[in-house]
């Protein structure tokens, strides 16, 4: 028997077409004739597609799933969205559809008003696979909405820690302007008060001790050290070894202030290091001695790995020099820092005489005895 008239091909497999593309498709129409055209069947048979039929098959009508996110998110006018044939489905259901890709998202229902419009129209045929599709749906969509917002507190508390670790390396204005791209230019400070405080003695300390010993000593001593400074205006520049340097007056000035904080702060931590036990010597006592001077200095942040706020000026050095030529367990201060207190009131110093010092000559200072009660 022939084949039938006017038919130049087989009969159409449109199932054996989307089996032989594997590729997650859309149609745009129905799909290509794979075969000749009707009415030319006076034309040998060619049972292979041409560069033609190829082009159409992937550019018009069998698309992966990265064209498809791809053009829906390029925003076509009018907007990418799946052929539906009239024929193929009720007009309600086209309609419905049509809803829910809507460019508004006001438009598109949510599942609860989808379940109950999808429930309306299977009234009368029971529970059907697409009440079982769109209870599943709404299952994950709320079980998603669960694991975001568990997610985010997540992710919120992991945050709030990354700003504690930040603000404990940088002080708080400079950490922000970082976090928010902006360079930090360094800064002149007309006026600042420096604390600088070392052990008496921690070299030989530390050759009668394991180094385990020393670093539990140096942690218990500025562990405390930490949290009586937290109740004063002064912000924390570095420990190197014994030594502890704190300021006062910046990164945020606070005019006179800064002298009479660290005065306090100093008088809190001497009085802390008078009843300091060490831990694997507790028969003996820790000698801490303190220098105070007030002056100029310039700030900025050094290093992007690791960076410091470090501060720069003769004021620093001066500063590490009235510690270096202090007594044990006495607060030894410059004339510019006893100048501020007493223009402002409220402390006791003593004169001390005139100190040489390298680099400076013979230079007054002063004993910081206490603050009047």
């Amino acid at each position: 028997m022939g084949r039938p008239r006017g038919r130049g091909h087989e009969p159409q497999d449109h199932h054996k077409y989307w089996d032989d593309h594997g590729e997650e498709a859309i149609a745009s129409g129905p799909p290509p004739v794979l075969g000749r055209p009707r009415g030319r069947s006076h034309e040998p048979q060619d049972h292979h597609h041409t560069n033609n039929d190829i082009n159409i098959i992937t550019n018009i009508f069998v698309l992966n799933y990265k064209d498809i996110v791809r053009r829906v998110s390029d925003g076509e006018s009018p907007p990418f969205r799946p052929y539906i044939s009239a024929a193929e489905s009720p007009a309600n259901i086209i309609q419905l559809m049509e809803q829910c890709w809507s460019e508004d998202p006001t438009s598109r229902p949510d599942f609860h008003k989808l379940k109950s419009i999808v429930k309306k129209m299977n009234r009368d045929r029971g529970d059907n696979i697409l009440d079982n599709l769109l209870d599943r749906m709404e299952q994950y969509a709320n079980n998603l909405e669960g694991i975001v917002a568990q997610r985010t507190a997540q992710l919120v508390e992991e945050q709030k820690k990354s700003e504690q670790l930040l603000h404990q390396l940088l002080p708080k204005t400079v950490a922000e302007q970082l976090k928010h791209g902006k360079t930090v230019d360094a800064e002149s400070f007309d006026s600042v008060t420096i604390f600088f405080s070392d052990i008496v003695g921690f070299t030989s300390l530390s050759a009668e001790s394991t180094p385990l010993q020393i670093v539990k000593l140096l942690n218990d001593l500025y562990t405390c050290f930490d949290a009586i400074i937290d109740n004063f205006d002064v912000y924390k520049i570095e420990t190197i070894g014994d030594a502890y340097m704190v300021v006062s007056g910046l990164p945020v000035r606070n005019d006179n202030q800064h002298a009479c904080e660290i005065a306090r702060m100093a008088i809190a931590l001497l009085d802390s290091v008078r009843t300091f036990t060490i831990a694997h010597k507790p028969d003996e006592k820790l000698q801490l001695r303190i220098g105070v001077h007030t002056g100029s200095v310039v700030a900025g942040v050094v290093g992007l790995k690791m960076p410091r706020y470090c501060l720069f000026g003769d004021t620093v050095n001066t500063a590490s020099r009235m510690e270096s030529t202090g007594e044990p367990l006495r607060i030894h201060i410059g004339a510019s820092t006893r100048n501020i207190l007493m223009t402002v009131g409220g402390f006791i110093t003593e004169l001390r005489g005139e100190v040489a010092m390298k680099g400076k000559g013979l230079v007054t200072t002063y004993w910081l005895l206490d603050e009047e009660k």
